[in-house]
């Protein structure tokens, strides 16, 4: 199993509007690719921002590239993503689950 992290960080003021997003858009994006796993998705705040951090879980590689194309390393993004994230990390990273 492959463990897939990316990271996000939104304005505190957009953080119950982003999960809401995040619920309705990505996770059922997520949960209809055929190899997915499970997801856990994150978060943390201090006084003026939110912090994001999503970990999905995947059969193995060549699923990942169902759901984000050949170059794996390279983060997914929504359109509606441009409402609230403030930064656009390019890349994610993957680790291989020796347990669990």
């Amino acid at each position: 199993m492959i463990a897939r992290i990316w990271k996000g960080k939104t304005k505190l003021e957009h953080l119950e509007e982003y999960e809401q997003f995040m619920k309705e858009r990505a996770v059922p994006d997520y949960s209809k690719t055929p190899g997915f796993v499970k997801l856990i998705f994150l978060n943390r705040k201090d006084a003026e921002f939110a912090y994001f951090e999503l970990i999905t879980f995947w059969e193995n590689m060549e699923v990942i590239k169902n759901f984000a194309g050949d170059n794996t390393e390279i983060a997914k993004y929504y359109p509606e993503d441009q409402n609230f994230l403030l930064e656009f990390p390019e890349k994610v990273v993957h680790f291989e689950v020796f347990a669990d």
